[in-house]
């Protein structure tokens, strides 16, 4: 893993499991993917920002319909 990169671990907002991913810093200051749960495959809002290349907020959340 890069110094512009870290791992971050968060629960899945549908079935509760940890889940691990490794974001990028260098991607933006806010950034927004969707991500699947690797136990249940469900879709996964990832919203970060990123400030001096640290990650000072992540959030992850359900797809809306």
């Amino acid at each position: 893993m890069s110094e512009y990169q870290e791992e971050q671990t968060f629960q899945c907002p549908y079935c509760a499991s940890m889940i691990s991913i490794v974001v990028d810093l260098t991607g933006g200051r806010r950034q927004s993917f969707t991500t699947d749960c690797e136990v249940c495959c469900r879709p996964i809002v990832i919203t970060m920002v990123v400030e001096n290349e640290s990650l000072v907020s992540f959030e992850a959340d359900r797809e809306s319909d």
